[in-house]
């Protein structure tokens, strides 16, 4: 695509435009050094009209069900009159080249709902080029009215810190297996959890369920014992059927509400000045890469280093002696 008249682009985002909409989001998503400057028009334009969504970042395992869970959240909230945006944070795409997660396919219901809006991660680059991009779409999302973001990761990496650093409210799913009821749940993600849920709680796992997440509650009152404020709740939910879904919602909006308009508000201003270094490496990342004198250091010295004859800081020192000189 062009980076021709941001500014008109981001009029059509405010009309309701889907088309400008998902252009939108590939300019920002976009590394080339025309489209960053255009995304920078786009986004000013953008400013005033948002910050009203609720943003909220959901993770697990793989197999967690995240997928079915978030069609049943989503198809619910655009039942009650909400415009629901969904993005994928897949820090896999990094490493492949392609997103396992936000794929349409997985959520047909709500890929045909209109009042829906679904979109992968990016494919290219780092983890923090990924979160940089993610974090311009809500805003963009939120220019074309979507007053809900869902934003989702595969729990892997360091991809729910990622996450839970650009949303409101975190929410961990989980699920409840004989042997080991608190399966794949990092002691970490517990402790930026606002929100937590044991998934596929149907049929004859609905006891199994329930007892995991007393399990997980004990554990959760170790792990944040002692910090005050807010408690996450462990709920218990079925994707499938839809069971327990409007119970996890309202408990997003209480821990939502918790913080009050001024924490909401200081919240976000933190977010934002994390995003401006956020912006700040990943630019510095692009400029390193694309400089002719660090490109031609690199070369001379990738041999050195594989060979063992040169150190890895000294190599260091001399590519960024190449980039403060070049």
């Amino acid at each position: 695509m062009t980076a021709a008249d941001p500014s008109a682009l981001a009029a059509d985002v405010l009309a309701g435009s889907r088309t400008a909409l998902s252009r939108a989001i590939t300019l920002v998503e976009s590394t080339r050094a025309d489209h960053r400057a255009a995304s920078r028009v786009l986004l000013t334009a953008l400013a005033q009209h948002t910050g009203g969504a609720i943003r909220v970042g959901i993770s697990g395992v793989p197999g967690v069900g995240k997928s079915t869970f978030v069609e049943a959240l989503g198809t619910q909230l655009t039942a009650a009159g909400h415009r629901v945006g969904v993005l994928a944070v897949d820090p896999s795409s990094v490493r492949t080249g392609g997103s396992v997660l936000g794929d349409k396919t997985r959520m047909p219901i709500l890929a045909a709902d209109l009042q829906a809006y679904i979109r992968p991660s990016p494919t290219a680059g780092t983890l923090g080029g990924v979160a940089r991009a993610t974090a311009q779409t809500i805003t963009v999302l939120e220019g074309g009215g979507y007053d809900v973001v869902l934003v989702e990761t595969v729990g892997v990496g360091q991809s729910e810190t990622t996450v839970a650093g650009m949303v409101d409210s975190f929410l961990l799913l989980g699920l409840a297996r004989s042997g080991d009821q608190l399966q794949g749940i990092k002691k970490g993600v517990l402790e930026i959890a606002d929100v937590v849920a044991i998934n596929k709680a149907d049929g004859d796992r609905v006891v199994e369920a329930k007892g995991a997440a007393r399990d997980l509650a004990s554990a959760l009152r170790l792990v944040r014992g002692g910090h005050g404020g807010w408690t996450p709740p462990v709920l218990t939910c079925s994707g499938l059927t839809g069971d327990g879904v409007p119970e996890i919602w309202q408990a997003v909006l209480r821990h939502r509400s918790s913080m009050g308009p001024e924490g909401l508000a200081d919240k976000r201003s933190g977010q934002r000045w994390e995003l401006t270094w956020a912006l700040v490496r990943d630019e510095l990342d692009q400029r390193l890469r694309r400089s002719p004198a660090v490109v031609a250091a690199a070369e001379l010295l990738r041999d050195q280093v594989l060979a063992n004859t040169m150190p890895a800081p000294g190599a260091a020192d001399a590519i960024l002696r190449a980039f403060d000189g070049g």
